[in-house]
């Protein structure tokens, strides 16, 4: 869970998964978005379980079952990969 919180902390807008705005996130203590991160991680896991593709802000998150991994989109050019294994 450690490396998806690192990557899904790395989209830009994640925080929006959570219907926060900027303004809300930028409020926030650095812990309190450490803890955020770590729900987002949690809920995508737990989500790619259901559907294998998620927006989240300005990025994606996909479950590549062939390959046991999860990709991380982090907008057009980066992509992060975590593996499962």
């Amino acid at each position: 869970m450690k490396d998806l919180t690192e990557a899904v902390s790395g989209i830009e807008g994640s925080y929006s998964f959570f219907d926060m705005s900027k303004e809300e996130w930028e409020e926030l203590a650095p812990a309190e978005r450490g803890e955020i991160m770590e729900a987002l991680a949690d809920d995508v896991f737990y989500g790619l379980g259901q559907e294998p593709f998620m927006k989240v802000g300005d990025g994606a998150v996909a479950y590549r079952p062939k390959y046991h991994v999860i990709e991380v989109s982090l907008g057009d050019k980066e992509v992060r990969i975590v593996r499962l294994t």
